[in-house]
């Protein structure tokens, strides 16, 4: 799931839990929600780093889901590194 809002408090985070929640047999891997950074919205020529991008779907999609064959991530996305982005509030 992907929104421009920020990840933390989220409706997708609420989603998410809710489809874990109540379809969890029915899941192939856990939803994965990806989102803009837990930052004050930044002037126009820095969204590109503030808004989730194409790649970045992508890569929690190979890291979190299931691996794209032939696929090279250029972002990290994966738990350990949204655990230390919580951890230091981004």
């Amino acid at each position: 799931m992907t929104g421009d809002a920020c990840e933390r408090g989220s409706h997708l985070k609420d989603f998410a839990q809710t489809v874990s929640e109540l379809a969890f047999d029915y899941l192939d891997a856990p939803p994965v929600v990806v989102g803009a950074k837990n930052w004050i919205t930044p002037a126009h020529e820095l969204e590109e780093f503030f808004f989730p991008q194409a790649e970045t779907i992508v890569d929690a999609v190979h890291e979190r889901i299931v691996p794209l064959a032939g696929h090279v991530p250029t972002t990290n996305q994966t738990e350990l590194k949204q655990l230390e982005n919580a951890r230091k509030g981004v």
